[in-house]
């Protein structure tokens, strides 16, 4: 049987960018024809597209778990890595994309909209693009940046011009099966409505589309019964439509008590909502409980309903509601009520706001005596789990540096040093009160990198000496297979010489091994 999902939490993650690559040309007559190391492919974007082919969330809530394709690592001879296949994942019209903490980030309305959920990360530069005037023969290159990974919660919210809202067994489903050619499940039992049902109604010129919401209950509002889960498909909705039961076999309950107890309902979902929700400027339509109202006093076919209709007419009517009296078993009374729902609908829809152009924003750079140098990083002190005191530097530039930088590389360490440093970081760092010596920590407190900070007195590509060194690091010294050849064997030398000095003292009876004692006291 096909399941109906209107409410999953989706994982999405971009595609990795590819490292850059460290490569020298090399050509016959030109021993140092210079870098030639590609940049590495950027990580593939999961977007979601609104797709009218898609009625569910079903394969989302089987599967979760999305990435978008990987980047691949540069190459030499100047070739660049392949960027990382684009995931578009297609969604229902109708999806709301919101975060963890229910902030909304894009409603899908109209076919074709896209939002991208994840972004791949950048590519990592080569050697060849890293090459200037004064560092001719980068030998290192950027490590390619992760891609995004995020949580997002997709709700479906259904598109339909008009709501049949009510309580179980008010004949919703009987009475849009009628209305048109949706063959939504039906049964004498409550409940039997498990999903949203659409039906297409054509009244003159004029079509609409029509909802049938699962049964509402008292406390829906807050999760009772169905609740929350299906309330939702009504706030896109132009007309609601309360269908009332009119031959109940429940003695406790009346039409229009059932009619108070779901405009209660309808109520209290409007102020969970909020004003954004509710706000005509943002959303187009009118405030929830704004909206036109029509009754329906179903189940005129039994003796018993047609007596309750006519009691409880006139006590609708004198609350300017449209009542209109229907069978839908009978198929009597449909005429009148799908005309007035489609006249409902048309003014509905010439009421609402044409779709605005968009603003194109204006930049006015300032003057330029007045200009001032951007902040790339905000420092702050902090406590550091097994270190104490450090400070912490965050933003978005030394962050990304910082993943993008080969650590195992002295050289593009340095770089990355320069790079901290001419983007105002160290200025930063002696405004918070660092000094010579002090814990800095680069990003957030897990996965960060922490290490000693030395101010840079000079700093730049000119100091650079071979490619591959780096006075700022010059101290450091690779042993050569002859230099470790040579210290073994300095280190065995020593170490026979002072097992012979043992021997010789041994031999002049300054000491005695002893295992050799005898018992022979």
């Amino acid at each position: 049987m096909p399941s109906f999902i209107d409410r999953v939490v989706l994982h999405v993650a971009g595609g990795d960018g590819g490292d850059g690559c460290t490569s020298i040309h090399r050509e016959k007559f030109k021993p140092l024809a210079g870098p030639d190391g590609g940049d590495g492919g950027h990580g593939g974007d999961v977007v979601l597209v609104a797709d009218p082919q898609v009625t569910t969330l079903l394969s989302y809530h089987r599967s979760p778990h999305r990435s978008a394709g990987k980047g691949t690592p540069g190459m030499g001879d100047w070739r660049r890595g392949v960027d990382g296949a684009d995931l578009r994942l297609p969604v229902p019209e109708g999806t709301v994309v919101k975060d963890r903490d229910g902030t909304v980030l894009a409603d899908l309305v109209e076919p074709g909209a896209t939002y991208v959920a994840a972004a791949g990360g950048t590519g990592g530069r080569g050697n060849f693009s890293l090459a200037s005037s004064k560092r001719r023969a980068p030998g290192f290159h950027l490590l390619g940046e992760p891609g995004e990974r995020r949580d997002v919660v997709l709700e479906l919210k259904t598109i339909a011009d008009v709501a049949l809202v009510g309580y179980p067994s008010a004949g919703k489903s009987s009475l849009i099966a009628a209305m048109s050619a949706a063959r939504p499940k039906i049964a004498d039992y409550p409940f039997t409505t498990l999903v949203p049902n659409l039906g297409v109604v054509e009244a003159g010129e004029s079509r609409y589309t029509v909802a049938d919401v699962p049964g509402l209950i008292p406390g829906a509002s807050e999760g009772r019964g169905l609740g929350l889960e299906f309330l939702r498909h009504i706030e896109r909705c132009a007309v609601i439509v309360h269908v009332l039961d009119c031959a109940s076999l429940d003695s406790s309950r009346d039409p229009l008590a059932d009619l108070d107890t779901i405009e209660a309902e309808l109520a209290a979902y409007s102020t969970r909502l909020g004003q954004e929700e509710n706000d005509p400027a943002r959303t187009g339509r009118l405030p929830l409980m704004e909206r036109p109202r029509v009754v329906v006093l179903n189940k005129v076919d039994d003796p018993d309903g047609a007596a309750m209709a006519e009691m409880v007419r006139a006590d609708v009517a004198a609350r300017g509601l449209p009542v209109f009296a229907v069978s839908a078993l009978a198929r009597t009374g449909l005429r009148p009520l799908s005309f007035a729902l489609a006249a409902l609908v048309e003014q509905a829809r010439r009421d609402a706001p044409a779709a605005l152009e968009p603003v194109r924003e204006v930049i006015r750079p300032a003057a330029v005596a007045r200009r001032t140098p951007e902040v790339v990083a905000n420092v702050h002190r902090i406590h550091y789990p097994g270190e104490g005191e450090v400070f912490q530097v965050r933003g978005d530039k030394p962050e990304r540096w910082v993943r993008q930088t080969d650590f195992t590389n002295n050289e593009a360490v340095g770089y990355l040093a320069d790079r901290l440093a001419t983007a105002g970081v160290e200025t930063e760092l002696v405004k918070a009160g660092a000094h010579a010596g002090d814990s800095v920590l680069i990003g957030e407190v897990e996965g960060g990198v922490l290490f000693t900070w030395e101010p840079t007195v000079t700093a730049g590509a000119e100091l650079l000496g071979a490619r591959g060194t780096d006075v700022r690091v010059e101290d450091y010294h690779r042993r050569t297979n002859v230099e470790r050849r040579r210290q073994y064997h300095a280190s065995m030398d020593a170490k026979e010489a002072a097992r012979q000095q043992l021997r010789d003292e041994a031999a002049e009876g300054l000491w005695t091994d002893a295992s050799s004692w005898d018992q022979q006291d």
